[in-house]
């Protein structure tokens, strides 16, 4: 079985919300945020300290969007992977990389300087400039969903799990007002999913029954 290790709004769920898209069996281990700093017992499990860590028999990954896809492949076929045999395999491997790289990296710089930084350390602008970022990058989002339900291949897949995940926390720090309209009626879409509602029952619910409080959020 597939054991997860997760902190709340962390981007280790995307691959939580893959693992529910799939119905897959799981085991969702909860940590605080970060367990670097707060449970330090974990660098024993991951050196690293990062979330996620996914352990399935001898594999062993840290990538979140790296995970989703290596779910998809070894687990199916399904939909929620785009195969090399079709037209927008391209474009969902750019999707898949995009979504970390692009989106999530500057998000975590406002994350930091606005919210997890002590308060003598955080920094307004860098916040801000690293904000503009984001939602400059987001015009790519913007485009591709003006005419499209999703990101690619004309069906929901992992590429749209990986992206949503930034959304997500775009909401979690304050930006998801600034969402254009195609992507706030995108974003939409995607929480109305049962996939994604039953990751977040299941994020709240090991939470609750693991003692491990939610992050707070700004």
């Amino acid at each position: 079985m597939i054991t997860l290790y997760h902190c709340d709004g962390a981007r280790s769920f995307r691959p939580l919300w893959m693992l529910e898209e799939l119905g897959l069996p799981y085991e969702l281990k909860m940590l605080p945020f970060p367990p670097r700093v707060f449970a330090k017992e974990y660098l024993a499990i991951n050196p690293l300290g990062t979330i996620p860590f996914m352990v399935d028999g001898e594999t062993k990954m840290t990538e979140s969007s790296g995970i989703c896809h290596y779910i998809g492949t070894r687990y199916g076929p399904t939909p929620l992977i785009v195969g090399p045999d079709e037209p927008a395999y391209g474009a969902f491997l750019n999707w898949m990389y995009f979504s970390d790289a692009t989106l999530t990296f500057p998000q975590t710089l406002v994350l930091r300087y606005s919210q997890l930084e002590p308060e003598e350390r955080r920094n307004p602008q860098v916040a801000g400039d690293y904000a503009k970022w984001f939602l400059g990058r987001l015009r790519a989002v913007e485009a591709a969903t003006a005419t499209a339900e999703t990101l690619c291949a004309d069906r929901f897949t992992a590429a749209d799990i990986a992206n949503g995940y930034a959304l997500r926390l775009a909401g979690n720090i304050g930006l998801a007002k600034d969402f254009g309209p195609n992507v706030a009626a995108y974003w939409a879409r995607l929480q109305a999913r049962d996939g994604y509602k039953r990751a977040v029952a299941a994020e709240q619910k090991a939470g609750v029954e693991q003692n491990v409080a939610p992050r707070v959020r700004g």
